[in-house]
């Protein structure tokens, strides 16, 4: 990694990055109901804001020598030996990702002006954006673990908060909460990571613990690594903590669009991408990334062939391309830059697709079901466009950027050159026909075929308000992959933090992964026509179905597996606490605490207050005393 530098001109203001969509969520959030007619739009010029803020900023440090500046802005804990600055990093890396979060944020912000122009409760919606944009900022621009501890923190606060924004809806409150307790879960990994690099090295500052990492045992960066790895699985429903992310759709869509397109979910994909000096050391750590990316690109493939809700095939969808990304950084400088231009690229046209969803829902008075879709090409234009190139896009097909970018990831997985990469290779590719499978039921279920509304439904075109960012991404979806792998390539800007890129020996030529992926796609497309395309599409799903497909419709029994081997045993052993609790310590304190009661209360019965008890008592006394005396003196 290359030397870092004091922050100099317009970068020594990125904290303005941060600053402004703090301010915005707090004016809303302090300024309440007086702040209802201009929050919205408040709450978007923040993010603007910072959106511009982060181009200047990315255009100074592009012309500076050295690609790292470092940011100090106050002491954050002083104690004994730990002395933690709080300041920000701004390299290529955390570049590309406040480009990202701010850029596609601003055009989610956009369109929820539109999407949520009815909604009650928009400004406090508004501020909750800007909460989670400002705590996404600090997660990638924290120059310690700390300060990205701070952030993540922050993240999934707000993201617990914009799911439950409809908290009245028992579905979207009990999402919620299953999102924060298994985030929690990851956490505690990322927590004990960092306390791990403190006890060994006495710093949690990257520059620190990336430039001693060398000197730790080999199993306690192993640990470190693993560790990491939980904290990342958490964020970004990778396996096992995967079964969050779906039920999240229950919030409103545009959060769907921020968190589970472009911000929240690429969390553990920037940590791992960080910390790449650490797993750098630990081939173990790296190997069982790979494993779990691979494992959850087919969990997320598979669940999304079978679900009727719009939102949660998207939902799956995105479980399975963030496992694309976890399977290309596991693969090391290699696979790295791909995984992040996959990354990039998937961040435009998830976007567009859950905004093209919310589009939908939006015309179909908040319809989820595809079932009650069909034929809305004719009459949403616009969105069925944008929609269509998100669509490509993810699926991979040639030129759009899912082409260059998922291409990239398996070209890396093959050179390898040995069995398990692939084994890594050919699943990717299973996962790319079957995204291409259950993407095209999606488009048929929704755009094509005869209409099966409910009755009181006439689908509409969304205003300009909303129409114009989902143009935007659709723009992005088709151009990003050439832009971050052939014309301007993301391998050069991100050199200076993993390194010059070395030139590999395929094991195939790229032009024939891609046919070879485009023949398995198209395939899948072909499959998707036979099953939905020329069948007429039921209202009520099939009872009668295979194991295969109950098990898809269950999730592969995520839920079950996580209720069985955790949840109720949790249970079992809180109900276990609570007894001893009640009946073993509680029941000696106030065992002990009523014998006392009751010793004393016995006593106090003999204080009658009659001077002859006194006198007889004082008897009673003298003559024991007298006994013990002569008893003693026969002695």
């Amino acid at each position: 990694m290359s030397e870092t530098l004091p922050a100099e001109g317009l970068l020594g203001w990125s904290w303005l990055l941060i600053a402004l969509p703090l301010a915005g969520a707090a004016v809303l959030l302090l300024g309440g109901r007086r702040t209802d007619r201009w929050g919205h739009l408040l709450g978007t010029a923040t993010v603007v804001a910072s959106f511009v803020v982060g181009l200047l900023c990315t255009f100074q440090l592009a012309g500076l020598d050295e690609k790292s500046v470092s940011v100090d802005l106050f002491t954050f804990i002083s104690s004994g030996d730990l002395d933690i600055r709080a300041g920000l990093l701004y390299d290529p890396l955390s570049a590309a990702f406040v480009l990202l979060i701010t850029g596609v944020g601003s055009l989610i912000h956009i369109y929820s002006i539109g999407y949520m122009a009815h909604d009650d409760g928009r400004r406090r919606f508004f501020a909750y954006l800007n909460l989670f944009v400002a705590a996404m900022l600090l997660l990638v621009l924290g120059n310690s673990f700390v300060a990205l501890y701070v952030g993540w923190e922050g993240v999934g606060l707000a993201s617990y908060l914009l799911i439950a924004f409809w908290y009245t809806r028992p579905a979207a409150a009990t999402a919620a909460k299953k999102a924060f307790i298994m985030n929690r879960v990851g956490d505690v990994g990322l927590a004990l990571a960092i306390f791990l690099m403190f006890a060994q090295l006495g710093t949690t500052d990257y520059a620190g613990v990336f430039g001693e990492i060398g000197t730790v045992a080999g199993g306690t960066v192993t640990a470190i690594g693993l560790l990491l790895l939980l904290g990342a699985c958490g964020k970004s429903g990778q396996f096992p903590l995967q079964a969050w992310l779906p039920d999240a759709m229950e919030g409103p869509t545009p959060v769907s669009a921020l968190i589970h397109a472009a911000t929240m979910v690429t969390a553990g994909v920037y940590l791992i991408a960080r910390c790449s000096p650490i797993y750098d050391e630990t081939p173990t750590a790296r190997t069982v990334v790979l494993a779990v990316g691979a494992l959850t690109l087919l969990i997320g493939a598979i669940a999304g062939c079978a679900y009727d809700d719009i939102k949660k095939v998207l939902a799956y969808s995105t479980v399975s391309q963030i496992g694309y990304m976890f399977l290309a950084v596991g693969l090391g400088p290699a696979g790295y830059v791909a995984g992040l231009a996959h990354l990039y690229a998937h961040g435009f046209f998830k976007a567009g697709l859950f905004l093209g969803a919310g589009s939908v829902m939006h015309a179909m008075n908040d319809q989820v079901d595809m079932r009650r879709y069909g034929g809305l090409w004719k009459k949403m234009p616009i969105t069925f466009a944008t929609f269509g190139l998100g669509y490509l896009a993810l699926i991979g097909i040639w030129p759009l950027a899912g082409a260059f970018t998922k291409d990239a990831i398996i070209e890396a997985a093959l050179d390898r050159h040995d069995t398990f990469g692939y084994l890594l290779a050919g699943i990717a590719v299973l996962g790319a026909g079957l995204t291409a499978f259950y993407m095209t039921r999606l488009m048929l279920m929704t755009f094509f075929g005869r209409p099966r509304w409910e009755d009181g439904v006439h689908p509409h075109e969304s205003p300009v308000v909303m129409t114009l960012p989902m143009i935007v991404l659709a723009v992005g979806s088709v151009a990003s992959g050439f832009l971050l792998v052939s014309a301007f390539p993301l391998s050069d800007w991100m050199a200076p933090v993993f390194g010059e890129p070395e030139e590999a020996a395929h094991v195939i030529a790229p032009a024939t992964v891609l046919l070879i992926v485009t023949v398995v796609s198209l395939l899948g497309i072909a499959l998707a026509w036979l099953f939905v395309g020329r069948r007429e599409i039921p209202v009520t799903a099939p009872v009668r179905v295979s194991p295969v497909t109950r098990a898809a419709r269950n999730a592969l029994y995520a839920d079950t597996v996580n209720e069985s081997l955790f949840m109720r045993p949790g249970q079992w052993l809180t109900r276990a606490l609570v007894f001893v609790d009640n009946r073993g310590v509680d029941g000696a304190v106030n065992g002990l605490a009523a014998t006392l009661g009751g010793s004393s209360s016995r006593l106090g019965r003999a204080q009658t207050g009659f001077v002859r008890s006194y006198a007889l008592g004082m008897l009673g006394g003298a003559v024991l005393v007298a006994g013990a005396l002569l008893a003693v003196t026969a002695g």
